[in-house]
């Protein structure tokens, strides 16, 4: 390998700057007269001046990775458990939601459900979950189940259902929300069962439910599909209840009140 000696620090540079380029290193590039400067007042060995450089770097590609796989996911909105308010539902154990946040239950392919009224936390948590199982490393996808349901059956009617459900199967944690807001027909109910049997064993699937499991009859009309799709959900998996007190809808009257004792 050519050495090349006595460079100037700006042909220095310059040829790292060149050899970022060539390499693909975007950090380092954009990092390393920093790191130099400050290698340089700490009197930093070379090795530890490369660890530095090649750590910055790895890092910053986890932080891109992780930033991409939460984009996949398509979430609605930015949601993390650090937000949640635990203290306004004690329904929701802290404790199960932190060990569920390690993400073992996505590594074993579990399920998870989380049931409760509108305004009860459910569709935060599954979205501060699904996030956290993006940032361990996890493909994860977020989908509506009514938007879910169209989707299936536009592709069963342009013969590309096989197709769409493969898509679906290849995520690792697949998250279904506001399941049970409508009723489903027939057909729109057995293709949602065909994606969650794709699924059952191999991958997660996290859902969350305005309707208990009993009330899933109003969603799914056919008792024995009803049966079969809650068996699919809940075999080996976590239930949440958030409960039926609306956290949101306090909090709405609390800052009205809060309002009108400011302009009373």
């Amino acid at each position: 390998m050519t050495r090349h000696r006595g460079l100037t620090e700006q042909a220095a540079d310059a040829a790292v700057d060149s050899a970022c380029r060539l390499l693909r290193l975007p950090t380092i590039r954009s990092q390393f007269i920093d790191l130099a400067e400050a290698a340089a007042r700490d009197q930093m060995t070379y090795r530890g001046f490369l660890a530095e450089l090649l750590m910055a770097e790895c890092d910053d590609r986890a932080r891109r990775r992780s930033e991409r796989r939460i984009k996949a996911a398509a979430f609605p909105r930015d949601k993390s458990l650090r937000t949640f308010d635990f203290d306004a539902n004690p329904n929701v154990d802290p404790a199960v939601v932190h060990t569920l946040a390690t993400c073992d239950w996505v590594k074993k392919g579990l399920p998870l459900c989380l049931i409760g009224d509108s305004g009860t936390g459910k569709s935060h948590l599954l979205i501060a979950l699904g996030t956290e199982a993006a940032m361990a490393g996890f493909r994860v996808r977020y989908v509506l189940a009514t938007k879910l349901v169209n989707e299936l059956v536009e592709a069963a009617d342009d013969k590309i259902l096989a197709k769409t459900i493969a898509r679906y199967g290849r995520v690792d944690l697949l998250c279904i929300d506001e399941l049970g807001y409508m009723e489903l027909d027939k057909r729109g109910a057995e293709l949602l069962f065909q994606v969650l049997t794709e699924r059952e064993e191999k991958a997660s699937v996290a859902i969350a439910s305005n309707e208990s499991f009993s009330g899933w009859t109003k969603t799914f009309t056919d008792p024995r599909l009803c049966a079969a799709i809650v068996d699919r959900i809940t075999f080996g998996g976590n239930i949440i209840e958030t409960g039926t007190d609306s956290y949101r809808l306090a909090q709405t009257r609390a800052r009205a009140e809060e309002a009108t004792r400011t302009h009373s």
